[in-house]
């Protein structure tokens, strides 16, 4: 698929039935979409771990990437290894709109605003191809719901059903499925802690802080 990481975990978030993103987790999303190109720049090399911070590496200096995963790029100086969650965390209200912009320029997505009671701006989202997202999203099912081994899977897919699962993206994993599979969902988070040590803590620290701001 060619979409970035961070790209197909927006539309995982995609009800195709209801026309709309996942409200379950939509106070979380810009931390999924920053944990997701986090993740993508781990396993392509440009970010590593250096006593426990995110590191840039040389090969990061060589490398263009698009405009969202260059930014959060930007947010790991080479010379001043920052904290993953900072990293994830950092300008997490920006980048749902970024993301959806990404997929709106290349047709992916439809987006159209409207003025709710006249005064709110809101954008109905079309996804122009459902069965391409349909595909993506039993893939990333599979990794927990059929019971294989995480570590036989891309770890790109492991990496998306972690998010899912973190998350409560229930577009991907119902709370009922998440429960009947406490033992795959737990399987899954050591494999991908550890494939990439502190991206998941870092996750789950950002999706603390969103939900505790709306909790008081």
């Amino acid at each position: 698929m060619s979409q970035s990481l961070p790209q197909r975990m927006y539309l995982l978030g995609y009800d195709s039935e209801k026309s709309r993103l996942d409200p379950a987790s939509v106070l979380v999303r810009g931390t999924l979409l920053r944990a997701a190109a986090v993740a993508e720049l781990i396993i392509d090399g440009l970010l590593t771990d250096r006593d426990g911070k995110a590191e840039r590496t040389a090969a990061a200096e060589l490398t263009s990437r698009d405009p969202f995963l260059a930014g959060v790029l930007e947010d790991a100086p080479r010379e001043k290894p920052r904290r993953w969650f900072t990293v994830v965390d950092r300008e997490w209200h920006k980048a749902e709109d970024t993301v959806r912009d990404q997929l709106a320029a290349s047709g992916v997505i439809f987006v159209e605003k409207r003025r709710a009671m006249g005064i709110f701006t809101v954008r109905d989202i079309t996804l122009l191809d459902q069965q391409r997202t349909r595909e993506l999203r039993e893939r990333v099912r599979n990794v927990v719901l059929s019971g294989q081994d995480p570590a036989t899977v891309a770890i790109e897919d492991a990496v998306l059903a972690m998010l899912s699962a973190e998350g409560d993206v229930y577009t991907v994993f119902a709370p009922k499925e998440k429960r009947a599979h406490k033992s795959a969902v737990k399987a899954l988070a050591a494999h991908v802690d550890t494939v990439l040590p502190e991206l998941r803590k870092a996750a789950q620290y950002s999706i603390a802080a969103r939900r505790a701001a709306v909790n008081g």
